[in-house]
This record gives C-alpha cells, structure tokens and sequence, in this order.
C-alpha cells in the first residue's frame, strides 16, 4: 500500500454536525499541521471531522438503497431492482488514507503543548477509537487486512514502494488488535455520556471491544464446522476453533461490564410503559433524555441532516415531492412474534381458503411483538397523529363464490365516492411515489415536522451502539459457553424481551438468539454481519424463489365492498412475491469476504487474495 508524504489535510474533512459544542467550528479550510496543533479548538474541530468520517460504512442514511438489500426492505420507487447475486464488494471498506490522517492527527497530538494532559488523552482515546471502528469496519469485510498502527508512511519521489508494503494480518490478529486498543482506550475516556451520544465514551470503547470478541469468537466457532471451512494459508481469512471460547469469554465480560457498570446512565429504556411499541421507538429514535443509545452518528440542522425522511415518508404526510422511496417487506414484519404464538405469520387465509376478515386493517397486527410498530407503520398504523391508509384496492364478491379485484390510480375513488387505491398506495407498477410493498419504515422516521421538506430535512440519528446490544452480546456468549447461573443467557435475553411486552423464554435456543438480534436491530447494520459471522447468510439467501426466507414478500390489503352484506367495509390481504424484487436474495459462498481491489493488489504485491477471488 501506497502513502504519500504532505500536510495533514483534514479542513476538507469537516463534514459532521450535531448540536453540541463539540461539533462549533471554522469554515471548511485546507489545514497545516502547526495551524491545527497550535489551536485547542481547531484540534477539537478536526476531531469532528473524523467522527463525520464514518458516514457510508455499511448501511447509512448516506446511501436510502442500503437498508433494502438484505431481507428487511426493498426499494420502492420507479424501477424494479433486478439485483440477483451480492456484489463482491458489497460494503467493502478499506480507509487507509482515513487511518493515515488518524495517525498523523495522533503525533500531532501527543506532541502539541495547548491541551491540558487529561483532554490529550481523551483525544487520544478518541482517536483509537475511531481507528479500532476503521479496522473493525475492514475486517467484518475483508478479514485480516495490514496492521500499521501509529505509522505514518511517508513517499519521496523516485522511492522503493515496495519498502512501504505491509503485509495482510491473520484475521484473528485484527480482533486481538480491535480488543486490546480497546480495553485500553476505555481507561481514556469518560464515563459520562455525551451529547446526543456522538462521541466516544468508556461504554462505547467496551461496546466495540465486545461485538469484535463475539463476531472473532462467533467465526472460530461457525466457520469451523462448515463442511469446506472458508480459509486462506496464512489465515488471513480463518480463525481456529479452539480460539472461539476465550473470545466468547472477552465478549462476556466486556458487555457485562457496560451492563452493570453503566447502569446509572444506560438502561433497557421504559418511558412509556402503556404503549411499548412507542417506547422502543423513543429508546431508538429520540435523542432527549435517551438511556439507551450508547454511540451514534449525529446529525444538527442546518448543515448536517439526511433525507431518510424525505425519501421514505408516506405519500399521504409528505411534505415536498420527495417520498415513497422504499418500505419494508413482509419478510420482516412476520419476523416479529405474537404475544400469544411465537409464529408471527400473518393471518391471511383460513384453513378452508377463505380470507380472515379484519374490522380494521391494523387487526391483522394486534397483539405483537411491540417492537413492530416501533420499527414498521404497518396498514392502519398512525404517524405524526395521523392514520397511515394503506389500500391496494377494493374485492368485490362475483356471485359465484370468489373475489374480484378492482384497483386504481394513486388516491382513486369509486361512483359512490368510497376509496379504491390510498394515496400511498401500495400498487404493482413502476409508478413513482407510491408504496409497493403495503409498509412503510418507522424506525428513524422523524416525527419533526419539516423533516421531510428539502429545505430543512432530518437530524435523527443513527445508532451505531445500544445497550440492548450488550444484553445479547452477553446472551450469545454466556450461550455458546454453557453458562448457567448468574450468567445464564436467559438472564439476558429475558429482559430484552420483556421490554418488547413478548413473553419470557423458560429455554433457549441458537435460533432463538438469532431471531432476537433481528427483530431488536433491525434497519441497524446488523442483519447482513450477523448471518456472515454465523454462517448461515448462504443458506438463508441461498437464491431459491420457493425459500420464503431468500424471496421478498409483500402484502396488500383490500377494503370489501359489497353493501348489505356483513363483510362490507372489512378488510382482507393478499400475500405476494415483492413485485419490486423479481429475484430472491442470493448470497454465494464467495460473499463472506470481500474481493481485494486490483489496485490494491498492484500496490501491494504483500498482499493475499480471499478465499474464490
């Protein structure tokens, strides 16, 4: 790999906003190292810069396709998405140029006189921080990548490139590095939350330390007892099995330490204990008083906001022209359990195959998972106070027993004035706009009226660690050590559950722990890593359009009209394959590693190619 010799650069990076102080700083400028290490708020600027740094990383608001390729949405607007295979690039990272200005950014640092020791160290803390989450964003991706920690290469003309190569690091080495500069930071940083969690704490560095030691300790385990375990010689991509149970260990204790440790700050939020399907949208979504959000993106009006709103908000609440973008499919929302049945298959059709009539459209959804509504607007839901309508269409009764279907345009009626299609929608055709799959996200949908306009947009965050996320850690872990007792994983999984307003588990399974991680993180970059780091991605998307889990559903609901007759005004659904998805989800066995570029290859003749590159 190639580093070129300059100035530290990084005016041009200050790209993050938020509404704290931390976030005030000069205009956008190129910076040498003097000017920005002989001003204590200039450092805090550039500090900024590098937190905004991290933006595309895996899903993101950056990029409204990134949360519809995997099983929880699909886009929605305009043309089909013909995607048929992953891209062996999908996701893939590889910062160096950000780790070099990290590292340049760190002598500066330690060697500047206008910061007090105590805020050095922070910063510094701050820093390796954001280097661990670089690697550990590389290495879920690519596996074991070159190591150059506080270097900073430096490129004269007419120089032996090949003197600055570095080598690919075992996979394993890259957690242990993730890990230990982990453990150490932690001792850095405060322990008293930031605001809008923004910046790094002690909880957050333990955060990382934990979810590096389970995906290490989840890959020694999964990877291993796969028939043709994925490996390279050197195991750049392979961790030993036997390595699994102290990782297990490292990620047990690190999210039992944020669990009990930061109590008085972090907890399983329940501020609105009548409606739980509202208090978990709080817990995720509203920055004022939040207990649960540990580490976030943030972003602050004016000059910092997304349009996730914007592109996602129904029709019938929209703004500005934007909305409709994309909307999550049946897959997801039948993922969420009911209370009563932990089968959470919509109830479409009887045993006879006649259609289960619903007084309202919302029925269909009653009694689940609260976690749904705070993560789907589902038919009939209300967002901002407001009913979202969600009608494909009328059924009419032909007189011989069966149904036909009568739909319209967007916001259609009937002679009789009685609706035929929503303006939302949901309709199979590649109309702009409208809602094709009959639900919209929630989770991150800001409530803030102007947040969809383009004037004003969004500031909601998003949440890059919980402390949910610490109790299935500790679950998962505790699970694949055998633990009982204190530590026995329904000890973890329990509470998340409960908050959920789901029933507790008396026992537990794999499966169990899977489920919970989806349905609690999903839309939250954890979907796609997980099923990887188990394992299990190619036999859930394995491309086969009969595989309900590899093909995206939706589900559209239709009023009846047949006046007189006691079925008038219900509500009935249909359940289809995604129009919007032609091809089912399918993720090859050469997708669990990222292809390495040619340009790096060429530039680094050290370096070893993955596993079926």
């Amino acid at each position: 790999m190639k580093y070129i010799k300059g100035y530290l650069l990084l005016g041009l990076t200050l790209i993050l906003g938020s509404c704290s102080d931390f976030l005030d700083r000069d205009p956008d400028q190129i910076l040498t190292n003097d000017q920005i290490f002989s001003d204590a708020k200039m450092i805090n600027s550039v500090l900024a810069g590098f937190y905004g740094n991290t933006e595309n990383w895996g899903q993101s608001f950056a990029t409204p396709a990134s949360f519809t390729k995997v099983d929880d949405g699909c886009v929605t607007d305009g043309g089909r998405d013909n995607m048929q295979e992953y891209s062996d690039n999908q996701w893939r990272v590889y910062p160096y140029k950000y780790i070099r200005n990290l590292n340049q950014f760190l002598a500066g640092l330690r060697a500047t006189t206008v910061l007090e020791s105590t805020e050095k160290l922070r910063y510094e803390g701050e820093i390796r921080f954001l280097r661990a989450w670089a690697y550990f964003s590389m290495c879920r991706g690519l596996g074991g990548v070159p190591i150059v920690n506080d270097n900073v290469y430096e490129y004269e003309a007419g120089m032996d490139v090949s003197d600055l190569a570095v080598p690919r690091s075992k996979e394993s080495e890259v957690y242990d590095y993730i890990i230990n500069e982990c453990a150490t930071i932690a001792n850095y940083l405060p322990t008293k939350p930031t605001t809008n969690a923004a910046r790094a704490t002690r909880w957050a560095a333990l955060m990382l330390k934990a979810r590096a030691a389970v995906y290490a300790g989840s890959l020694a385990n999964y990877n291993n007892k796969m028939v043709a375990p994925i490996r390279t010689e050197g195991n750049e991509v392979g961790i030993p099995a036997e390595m699994a149970t102290p990782y297990y260990e490292t990620a047990l204790e690190a999210a039992k330490e944020v669990i009990t440790q930061a109590s008085a700050y972090y907890n399983l939020d329940i501020t609105v204990p009548n409606d739980l399907g509202q208090n978990f949208y709080n817990a995720v979504c509203v920055k004022e008083n939040n207990h649960e959000v540990i580490w976030a993106k943030d972003y602050a009006y004016p000059g910092a906001t997304h349009g996730f709103t914007q592109k996602n908000i129904p029709a019938s609440l929209a703004e500005d022209q934007e909305r409709c973008y994309s909307g999550a499919v049946l897959n997801l929302v039948e993922a969420f359990e009911y209370k009563d049945n932990r089968n959470g298959t919509i109830k479409v059709k009887d045993e006879s195959g006649n259609y289960i009539m619903y007084s309202r459209p919302e029925d269909a959804f009653a009694n689940k998972d609260a976690r749904l509504w705070g993560t789907v607007l589902y038919p009939g839901a209300k967002f901002r106070g407001s009913e979202v309508v969600l009608q494909a269409g009328q059924k009419v009764p032909d007189g011989n027993g069966n149904w036909k279907e009568i739909i319209g345009k967007a916001d259609s009626y009937d002679d009789n004035n009685r609706l035929i299609t929503s303006i939302n929608g949901p309709m199979e055709s590649n109309e702009i706009r409208i809602n094709k799959t009959g639900f919209f996200f929630r989770k991150f949908l800001d409530e803030t009226i102007g947040a969809s306009t383009n004037s004003k947009m969004s500031t909601m965050w998003y949440p890059r660690f919980r402390i949910s996320e610490a109790y299935m850690i500790a679950c998962e872990a505790a699970y694949e050590l055998n633990k009982t007792g204190e530590d026995d994983p329904l000890n973890y999984i329990n509470p998340v559950r409960t908050r959920a307003g789901i029933s507790e588990l008396e026992s537990i399974t794999f499966e169990d722990i899977v489920h919970e991680y989806r349905v609690e993180f999903a839309l939250e970059d954890h979907r796609y890593w997980d099923l990887k780091r188990w394992r299990l991605a190619h036999e859930i998307w394995d491309g086969n359009s009969e595989n309900p889990d590899a093909q995206l559903y939706e589900l559209f609901p239709y009023q009846v009209n047949d006046p007189g007759s006691a079925n008038d005004k219900m509500w009935v659904f249909d359940k289809k394959k995604a129009y919007m998805v032609p091809y089912p989800r399918y993720f090859q066995m050469k997708n669990y590693y990222n292809f390495f570029d040619n340009s790096w290859l060429n530039k680094n003749p050290l370096l070893v190619k993955n596993p079926y590159q």
